[in-house]
């Protein structure tokens, strides 16, 4: 059983297709041919060289090195690991048909393998780090042998897909550099690394004070429930010095290692009411179920929904605001660095 890493574009543009369709694709653009019919790896390069004339000869053959093996190597019973970006979740599918050409189909969505999704929506932080590392690859398309993934995820399947590791037992320490892969998206492990320091320092009740921190700095007056029952809200919070301004939000914070599904979702809409605010905003930090998004389009001026990836922006974007007694909690520093090239790496 051979794990291959395959994402749905590099901004999770479509993940939805791949989860509701229960269908893993190649998606490079204009790329409509049948590649069971190629015989070497050889021939895929001379064929992207002609479609792609403006890239360069790395950028092809890195090319051919993630598309060629979906076609020729991936083999029904291998798994696929799918990280989205939509929130910090992975998918994890059993592939279940072979490989399958629609020349005539819709562009991008040329080549395809059908899959069968046993994990959905597992908690990065479910993974060791070292695992998180790999799966922090550039790559769209690769295999996943680093670090005896396949006989780690084989573990963790039969488990139920319950953590590795404690969120205690992580140090939030800056990994070796033999540790990381080359072609490692930096960026996403730095925040890999914050969200382990999160978990570890602000369990339960702590996330609900970074989130007050944060709404704090964003300009809001706060009421933050006390730890225990909360009667349908964790924070209250609105606008001007005394809180009396609109926006008016009643905030429900979630910490458990589970995404949160609809109904749970529908209780706070009716805390909006019972509170007399005006929107609503649920913070899960291990996201939600895959039909929450889809199915809140009728509620969108009325409930926003933060999963890790909007708390961590937040987080990012009003720090220079937190009081200092919450810094000293969570002691981040800002760093620049050069931007990956992704255009040959797809």
């Amino acid at each position: 059983m051979a794990i291959w890493l395959i994402r749905a574009g590099s901004h999770g543009e479509h993940e939805q297709k791949f989860i509701q369709g229960n269908r893993v694709y190649v998606t490079w653009d204009n790329l409509n041919v049948n590649l069971a019919k190629l015989q070497q790896r050889a021939d895929l390069g001379a064929l992207m060289a002609e479609r792609y004339p403006d890239a360069k000869p790395r950028a092809i053959q890195n090319w051919v090195s993630q598309v060629w093996p979906f076609a020729h190597e991936i083999q029904k019973g291998d798994l696929v690991v799918l990280p989205l970006k939509t929130q910090p979740a992975i998918y994890i599918g059993e592939v279940t048909s072979d490989y399958h050409a629609e020349t005539d189909g819709m562009n991008p969505f040329y080549h395809w393998r059908a899959v069968k999704w046993i994990g959905e929506a597992i908690p990065r932080a479910n993974f060791g780090k070292d695992l998180l590392y790999t799966f922090g690859a550039f790559m769209t398309i690769c295999r996943v042998q680093r670090n005896n993934a396949e006989r780690r995820i084989a573990s963790m399947r039969a488990n139920g897909w319950k953590p590795e590791i404690t969120a205690a037992a992580i140090k939030a320490s800056v990994p070796a550099n033999d540790e990381i892969a080359e072609d490692s998206n930096l960026e996403e492990l730095v925040h890999d690394q914050i969200a382990q320091l999160i978990a570890s320092r602000f369990k339960g009740h702590g996330l609900t004070r970074l989130v007050e921190a944060i709404l704090k700095a964003q300009g809001y007056t706060t009421y933050l429930s006390p730890e225990g029952a909360d009667g349908g809200a964790d924070i209250l919070a609105g606008t001007g010095a005394l809180g009396f301004g609109s926006p008016r939000l009643c905030v429900e914070v979630k910490s458990e290692d589970t995404p949160i599904d609809r109904p749970t979702v529908d209780k706070l809409l009716g805390a909006v009411s019972k509170f007399g605010a005006g929107e609503g905003l649920f913070v899960s930090w291990s996201g939600f179920k895959s039909n929450v998004q889809k199915e809140l389009a009728a509620s969108f001026f009325r409930v926003r929904l933060w999963t890790q990836k909007e708390l961590l922006e937040q987080l990012f974007a009003n720090y220079d605001r937190l009081d200092e007694e919450m810094k000293a909690e969570l002691p981040l520093k800002r760093v620049w660095m050069i931007a990956a090239q992704e255009s040959e790496l797809r």
